[in-house]
């Protein structure tokens, strides 16, 4: 594995020379990634669609579409961004330039995930290139075709040395992870998170984590059951289910258990036709160990629509699982392809129990018209993002912070977020070598006057604060 040494290696004497950090240079870099993404556009969609099947649509809307927006809003917003922040002053400091700078962390590893092979790898790439680092990308291997071109085409718009991508498996990760980075971000499952959160703790690194976990999905008797339905029915089958962020499971009175039930097939009906397996829109599962892992899941379960599968074509239905028992495995792993199942609770209440007797999800979907009851399920439970009468949307929106909490994930980005993530804050205080008079109430010797002077000065700022 001398190899992934030199790499990295390389990557920090790249980066040592400063080239990554002037702004001109950032813009260009990212400009380049733009060019890729337009120019390869096509060889993408063959890539993604060997891998996940996925149709031209998908990749267009869920990859590519989302990755040239944060390009443009971090190259339009970079100076912006870059500028100094002035702060604040305190009574001491009023004479004197107080202001926050930031500053790129040095040589970062960003770890893909194969469910979105190409935005997982490239959006936080985006953050890493506007804030002046050095980053080391490692695609995951089990979307093998995307993989192999991102290793082929950044190298070739990206300056290689700053920008280099590794290939392989499980023990390319691993040798990755005994070297020296500035920051990682993973995007990947829990199991795996924490190898890399010791990983990191050996060269005290900080860490992002998106990771995933059981994300609930609240639907209130009251709701329009139709457009709840069809939103739900998007959100979990889109690309197999297998989506981070995708409702994993719905929680729902029994009075509407039986609509819930008819209203998702109809939408999946509209979406994918009568034989979802012959639809172009309908994505495969990754591999062959993820189908016979999905399988399993199904085993002593009552399965209400769906169920239908295809090993060699690594296609299993849009499926609804109902009577689930709460212990069961089903409940006690995230899914991570197109199984849903519905657990009937009594009332809101029992639902927010339900929700908070778990690991805090990365994502919580409420559907409801009482906007009472929204802030209540919001304020009474912690999840990494929510999204009120519809799915996975929040992911979308480069104002707002994607990430999760507890298990679910630590630390966020997307926008201006994944710029702060690999930036380093830098506080800042310029003073004048004049005023030493005032200046000299701290010195020693001690005096009462000193005191009383300095303790004045502080009670002013405090007052001044409040």
């Amino acid at each position: 594995m001398e190899g992934i040494q030199l790499v990295v290696s390389t990557a920090r004497a790249a980066y040592n020379q400063g080239k990554s950090r002037p702004l001109e240079f950032r813009i260009q870099q990212l400009k380049a990634l733009e060019r890729m993404l337009d120019e390869k556009k096509e060889e993408f969609l063959v890539a993604l669609r060997k891998d996940l099947h996925k149709s031209t649509f998908d990749v267009e809307i869920f990859e590519i579409a989302g990755i040239l927006n944060e390009i443009s809003l971090a190259i339009t917003k970079l100076p912006e961004w870059t500028a100094p922040e002035y702060v604040s002053k305190s009574t001491m400091t009023l004479m004197d330039t107080v202001y926050i700078h930031r500053e790129p962390l040095g040589v970062v590893l960003i770890i893909g995930a194969w469910n979105y092979p190409l935005a997982l790898i490239v959006q936080p790439l985006i953050g890493a290139i506007a804030a002046g680092n050095a980053a080391v990308l490692k695609p995951s291997e089990v979307s093998e075709n995307t993989a192999r071109l991102l290793g082929e085409l950044l190298p070739q718009y990206l300056h290689k040395d700053l920008y280099p991508v590794i290939n392989g498996g499980v023990a390319e990760t691993t040798e990755l992870l005994k070297q020296q980075f500035d920051h990682i971000l993973y995007t990947g499952n829990t199991n795996v998170g924490r190898i890399v959160m010791e990983a990191a703790a050996k060269h005290l690194t900080p860490v992002t984590l998106e990771l995933g976990g059981k994300s609930p999905c609240y639907i209130d008797a009251d709701c329009d059951l139709d457009v709840a339905c069809r939103r739900i029915a998007w959100g979990r089958y889109t690309n197999s289910g297998q989506t981070c962020i995708a409702p994993d499971y719905i929680l729902c009175s029994n009075s509407i258990q039986d609509e819930v039930v008819k209203k998702i097939g109809s939408a999946i009906s509209e979406f994918y036709g009568a034989d979802p397996k012959k639809s172009p829109d309908y994505a495969r599962i990754i591999n062959k160990r993820h189908f016979k892992r999905l399988m399993s899941l199904l085993e002593g379960v009552n399965v209400m629509f769906g169920g239908q599968s295809d090993e060699e074509d690594l296609y299993i239905a849009p499926t609804i699982v109902t009577d689930v028992d709460p212990s069961s495995r089903i409940m006690q792993e995230e899914i991570f392809g197109p199984l849903l199942p519905i657990v009937t609770v009594n009332s809101a209440d029992e639902a927010i129990h339900f929700i908070n007797k778990r690991d805090k999800p990365l994502a919580l979907y409420i559907f409801s018209h009482s906007k009472t009851l929204i802030k209540r399920m919001i304020a009474e439970t912690s999840s990494g993002g929510v999204t009120a009468n519809d799915c996975l949307i929040h992911y979308s929106i480069d104002t707002l912070p994607f990430g999760g909490v507890g298990k679910s994930g630590t630390g966020a980005y997307h926008g201006k977020f994944s710029f702060e993530t690999f930036s380093h804050r830098r506080a800042c205080v310029l003073k004048s070598l004049g005023m030493e008079r005032m200046n000299s109430v701290r010195y020693a010797p001690a005096t009462d006057s000193k005191r009383k002077w300095t303790l004045w000065l502080m009670k002013k700022q405090r007052c001044e604060i409040m």
